[in-house]
């Protein structure tokens, strides 16, 4: 968990609002949800890994025999916890307010979630997570309105030629059954594969192998690995059709081709989609189409999402479709940290002892009121270390302020 200093503050802020404005654009609807959520819900078997790694907080009035006598039940002990992500509170906040809500309600939501992470460059134990989502859309429209919408906050943020990789885990779940695997081992089957970029083919055989894996499974899946391959595919039938193995159903590929032709329409050109039948996502909630927005620039993910239509069932009672799009805030910061707030007006006024205050004040209210951001300092000796705090701070210009100074005869500098 970390503190922000202003400039780094002002930086988050500016993202932030630009992220907010391009999804507001698209159609979203921003909501607030708490911090926290009951505890079982957070435990519910649909967070993944994500559920071991949640804070939970401590029953209140507990006395230390209490306490002693629940230490191995963690639900005696916490009726509270943080939320690990923003997924979860969605769904209970739909299920609870359904009635209030459109059929197809676009959800934004912009807040800090939890995780009991091993601190680590890039793994905080708190970060931002930026999330659009659609409820009641079954259809390809509604990953197709996410990904534009999130390919457009990349744009907006100086950050073009971003793709999204792409696969659905229907055609997962008939990918391993084509070569084999038994049901109860695919979970563990996926972990693996999901290493793939990691380790490579032989490292994902290897430890197939070291799990006691199917071994006629692991041997048809080696072998197609090995394939021949296309060094790019189309996102369109043919493509991918020719990235899965034979038997995959027509209605998994049909979708998956009929997304590419709507994110293609809204972008009014190629659709920047690449099928990739390794992908996996680790959340135990995903149903479908799975997700990961990446970026030349860099050699990991700036986000990702996908379709979870039955979860919000738990708490409703009834299944209803869901699909949604997470952008990796604190991921994307780090890549902008140099980037400056180029429409900003800011000024330092920096003013001699003996100013009225009357006249500091006055000054400072006209430049305000003309959309301009004031810092008032009085000189000091070493103006040099005055200047650079103020520009680290995010401040562009600069103006000497003296007992007879106006507004007309204000002399502005850039700060450089």
């Amino acid at each position: 968990m970390r503190d922000f200093l202003p400039a780094d503050k002002a930086r988050r802020e500016r993202v932030l609002a630009v992220i907010r404005e391009r999804y507001r654009a698209h159609g979203f609807d921003e909501i607030e949800t708490p911090v926290v959520e009951e505890y079982g819900r957070l435990h519910a078997g649909i967070g993944g890994d994500n559920e071991k790694l949640s804070f939970s907080v401590l029953k209140r009035g507990l006395d230390a025999e209490a306490i002693r006598a629940a230490a191995d039940d963690p639900a005696a002990l916490a009726d509270l916890g943080l939320r690990y992500d923003l997924t979860v509170p969605l769904a209970r906040f739909y299920a609870t307010h359904r009635a209030q809500l459109p059929s197809v309600f676009r959800a934004i939501q912009m807040a800090p979630v939890w995780r009991a992470e091993r601190p680590q460059k890039g793994r905080y134990r708190q970060f931002v997570q930026c999330d659009i989502d659609i409820i009641g859309d079954a259809t390809p429209r509604a990953e197709a309105e996410l990904m534009t919408a999130s390919l457009d906050v990349l744009d907006a943020l100086g950050l073009e030629g971003g793709t999204i990789r792409v696969n659905d885990r229907r055609a997962l779940d008939a990918m391993l059954d084509v070569f084999g695997f038994a049901p109860d081992e695919r979970p563990g089957v996926l972990i693996t594969i999901d290493k793939l970029d990691k380790v490579g083919a032989s490292g994902v055989v290897a430890e197939l192998r070291e799990r006691r894996a199917t071994a006629a499974a692991v041997d048809a899946f080696a072998a197609y690995l090995d394939r021949p391959q296309a060094a790019d595919t189309a996102f369109d039938d043919a493509g991918i059709r020719a990235a899965l193995p034979a038997g995959i159903p027509d209605d998994v590929v049909e979708h998956l081709v009929g997304l590419g032709e709507t994110v293609a329409a809204a972008r009014g050109a190629d659709a920047p989609l690449r099928f990739d039948p390794f992908l996996v996502r680790g959340m135990g909630y995903y149903t479908g189409t799975i997700f990961e927005l990446a970026h030349p620039s860099v050699d990991y993910s700036l986000g990702g999402g996908g379709r979870y239509d039955g979860m919000i069932g738990r708490f409703l009672g009834q299944d209803v479709p869901a699909v949604g799009f997470s952008i990796g805030f604190e991921r994307i910061v780090d890549l902008l940290q140099d980037a400056e707030d180029s429409g900003s007006r800011s000024l330092v006024l920096v003013h001699d002892r003996d100013v009225p205050l009357t006249t500091l004040l006055r000054l400072k209210a006209d430049l305000v009121s003309a959309g301009t951001r004031v810092r008032l300092e009085q000189r000091s000796k070493n103006l040099k270390a005055l200047l650079e705090r103020s520009r680290a701070d995010g401040y562009m210009s600069f103006a000497t302020v003296s007992a007879d100074t106006t507004a007309e005869s204000l002399e502005i500098k850039p700060l450089d």
